[in-house]
């Protein structure tokens, strides 16, 4: 792969089809992708590629089906290949907050973005849940202290000297990092939801947050991958996409 960012692989094919509404905007497409590479079990592309489809009846030839399908696993492609890498998906001008009379806020295009991740994770989260199945039948079979060791090696780097994520649960870690994605993904939702002290202080620590989102994103495929060990067939799966 080269240097460009997965979104480039899909930025053309799913722009032309997103001016007439059958898909959603690129930005929205590639935090779908994200989300579909970063599950612990990687669905086939037959189940996940309509999710992307927006209007039941959509105008689409068999050419136009055929050039999205391969837009979508080169899209998919890319993001694993960062994942391999340790690379960020995005732009690190998106973690940069935007000015507005209401104070800082994330951009229009992280908000596509994190709102596509969290459409496909909805849509996946059985899979994240028979994962952790699969990690508490490895825990009968070996000790917490082993497994958690074993699972912390490659771990760490993104949140150093804060938390003893050795300690926490996959489902602690999870949540923390769909907490942040959705609040960053509709934040007014969120303010909403707070006492006005809450959303006092939501509103004032809104740069820092975005400013931490590639260590939480880190943190969620980290996971994964931690999860995904504990499938059974992962190498057959892993080898069936790239």
């Amino acid at each position: 792969m080269s240097e460009a960012l997965p979104i480039t692989y899909i930025q053309d094919v799913v722009q032309k089809h997103a001016a007439s509404n059958v898909l959603p905007p690129p930005m929205q497409a590639d935090g779908m992708i994200f989300a579909v590479a970063a599950t612990p079990e990687i669905p086939m592309p037959e189940q996940w590629m309509p999710w992307f489809i927006q209007q039941s009846g959509s105008r689409l030839i068999d050419s136009d089906v055929d050039e999205l399908a391969d837009t979508l696993m080169n899209g998919l492609r890319a993001h694993l290949d960062f994942m391999r890498q340790g690379r960020g998906p995005l732009d690190s001008a998106l973690f940069v907050a935007v000015d507005t009379p209401s104070g800082a806020r994330p951009s229009e295009s992280l908000v596509l973005w994190l709102n596509g991740l969290l459409q496909v994770h909805k849509m996946v989260e059985p899979v994240w849940q028979s994962a952790w199945r699969h990690l508490e039948q490895k825990r009968d079979t070996k000790s917490d202290k082993k497994l958690y060791e074993q699972a912390s090696e490659d771990k760490g780097r993104a949140h150093q000297g804060t938390r003893d994520d050795a300690q926490e649960t996959p489902e602690v870690r999870l949540s923390r990092c769909l907490k942040m994605f959705s609040t960053l993904a509709n934040v007014e939702l969120a303010l909403k939801h707070r006492t006005d002290e809450q959303a006092a202080q939501l509103n004032d620590n809104l740069t820092l947050l975005i400013k931490q989102l590639p260590a939480v994103l880190q943190d969620y495929i980290k996971l994964a991958g931690e999860l995904a060990d504990a499938l059974p067939n992962q190498f057959e799966m892993f080898n069936k996409v790239t």
